[in-house]
């Protein structure tokens, strides 16, 4: 078992920066590791990955505003979030894969509002 825990989420003003984290239990050494969100009444969707091969990838509508990052010594990813907006308000989740089991964190809320 895997115990992934987010921090960092919080109320911030449109334009404003966060930078989320997230702590595993166990090695994330050349695991794929990624953030994800879901808002109110949506889906969950992907923000930011590690893919396999060390590929990042972005949604679009972060793209040039985020940046994933790990620290693999200290088991560790963040995500760095720059001019957000009030359509990034969502419960933000860790996630990674062991053994071909996705492990998900319980979620951080990110509100962006005025």
């Amino acid at each position: 078992q895997v115990r992934l825990v987010e921090s960092g989420g919080g109320l911030v003003q449109p334009g404003g920066s966060l930078r989320l984290s997230c702590a595993a239990s166990a090695s994330i050494f050349n695991r794929a590791m990624g953030w994800y969100r879901q808002a109110p009444g949506k889906e969950r969707e992907l923000v930011a990955e590690f893919a396999p091969g060390g590929v990042t990838n972005y949604a679009d509508s972060v793209k040039g505003r985020f940046t994933i990052s790990r620290d693999d010594a200290y088991g560790s990813v963040y995500l760095q979030m720059n001019s957000l907006k009030p359509e990034d308000t969502a419960v933000y989740y860790c996630s990674g894969y062991w053994s071909g089991i996705h492990y998900w964190g319980q979620g951080t809320q990110v509100t962006v509002s005025s």
